[in-house]
């Protein structure tokens, strides 16, 4: 069960008396006392037959039975083998599934779902097709709370192979693709507006205690959607290449042109993997250009009249793409795409100047502080006179790599990664003590424009 059940039974058992319990056998009011306080110590073998009393004549007596009986039985399991194991891990699948019974208000579908397949999985008891026709279920039935990274990826993870023993199809792999990349997406936004929150006061210094400690579990929920989304890309890979997206979406365009989602994605997807010079590129457009005339289709139209050579209609384009999104968390998205394509032209400063407009619309937007970054880290050679000035740019990448991870703890491994990578071409100790250079101030008088303090030896 979740980490927030433990929380919420510590609460309950801070109240547990007479006046939480039901009428019912005193023996099991006795034994639930007893099991709480060998439980709430971790001595689970003491908890277990006071436990199972309880779990067998009154379930129903405090949803306590259930938070800690799921420890107890957990610590059987680790503690058994063979056919004794299996008849715990037994046990612990239908506690999960009469927690939903017993107490159906304070329990989450989702939760019950995915820790039954995690179990299994584990345990290795489990199918690819059983893994996802249970998560498909869940995700399905209680999106909401289908939040755990590892099921999010496990569901995505087994429609893969299914469809790589030909069990599934490859548009099937697509839509789940768009639904558990939103999904982490939609669950990383709202860590990061309360890390947003946060920061100014951990810059100053004054985070309370317990502020502290929602933004370490903050960071690290956030972190762990990174890497979770990180491996669904990976387990992707080669399947979302323009030599499968093309043909698919051929084949599928006349019975699905209709479908707004379907053809939102079906662009959305192309224009990620460039494969905008493709017609299909702007047989896309069109189509959702009229069912859906909203910013996104501004900005895919500024793209093909990029490519044509319309620099003018292009730029009017991407404006008026900004001009009619009002949300904004999307306004940073597209101006970051609108950033992404002026790299890919060479376009540097106008690159940044849009990778800026996301970061004003949403300063969590991490991934324009890495675009950002990266545009300083290739400008090096142009952006001083000597070795020392030119090397000195990576310091102001490496910054920015590492702004990314802060706003966004999903892009710590990443962000990191590439500070280092910047810091390692900076000048070393060595040069800054031979050009004596220790303090002083580098300006830099390309388009990358502003300076870097060099480091105090």
């Amino acid at each position: 069960m979740k980490k927030n059940l433990y929380i919420t039974a510590i609460m309950l058992l801070g109240c547990i008396g007479v006046s939480n319990v039901q009428a019912q056998n005193p023996e099991c009011t006795t034994n639930l006392s007893i099991f709480v306080e060998h439980a709430k110590v971790k001595n689970y073998d003491a908890a277990y037959a006071p436990w199972k009393m309880v779990y067998d004549e009154c379930p129903d007596l405090n949803r306590a039975t259930f938070v800690y009986g799921e420890r107890i039985l957990k610590d059987k399991i680790d503690k058994s083998s063979g056919s004794e194991k299996d008849v715990f891990i037994n046990d612990l699948l239908a506690l999960y599934d009469n927690s939903m019974k017993y107490f159906p208000k304070k329990t989450k579908m989702a939760d019950v779902e995915i820790d039954k397949v995690l179990m299994k999985y584990d345990n290795k008891m489990i199918s690819d097709s059983e893994i996802y026709d249970a998560l498909d279920n869940a995700f399905e039935k209680d999106k909401e709370n289908f939040t755990n990274p590892k099921a999010l990826y496990l569901y995505f993870s087994s429609l893969v192979d299914l469809n790589a023993s030909g069990k599934k199809e490859l548009q099937e792999v697509f839509d789940v693709y768009d639904d558990v990349t939103e999904k982490i997406e939609e669950e990383n936004k709202k860590l990061t507006d309360k890390i947003a929150k946060l920061l100014p006061k951990e810059e100053a210094g004054t985070l309370t205690s317990k502020e502290k400690k929602l933004l370490k579990s903050y960071n690290s929920y956030s972190e762990n959607y990174g890497k979770i989304a990180g491996s669904i890309d990976t387990k992707l890979g080669q399947l979302a290449e323009c030599d499968n997206l093309i043909p698919l979406y051929q084949k599928n365009f006349e019975e699905r042109k209709g479908d707004i989602t379907w053809v939102k994605r079906a662009v959305g997807r192309m224009f990620e993997k460039e494969c905008t010079d493709d017609p299909m590129f702007k047989k896309l457009f069109e189509a959702q250009l009229a069912l859906d005339p909203s910013a996104d289709a501004y900005v895919y139209g500024g793209t093909l009249k990029q490519k044509s050579g319309d620099t003018k209609g292009a730029v009017a384009d991407f404006n008026k793409a900004l001009e009619l999104e009002t949300d904004s968390y999307k306004k940073s998205n597209i101006a970051y795409k609108v950033a992404t394509l002026y790299r890919r032209v060479g376009s540097k400063s106008t690159a940044r100047t849009y990778a800026q407009k996301a970061i004003d619309a949403n300063p969590a937007n991490g991934k324009a502080y890495l675009l950002i970054a990266n545009l300083y880290a290739s400008s090096a050679n142009a952006c001083g006179n000597t070795s020392f000035e030119k090397r000195a740019i990576y310091w102001k990448a490496a910054d920015m790599a590492r702004k990314a991870g802060r706003v966004d703890p999903s892009l710590s491994s990443k962000a990191n990664q590439s500070a280092a990578s910047y810091s390692q071409r900076a000048p070393t100790k060595e040069m800054i003590f031979t050009e004596n250079m220790a303090g002083k101030t580098v300006t830099f008088s390309c388009w990358v424009g502003g300076s870097v303090k060099v480091p105090s030896l």
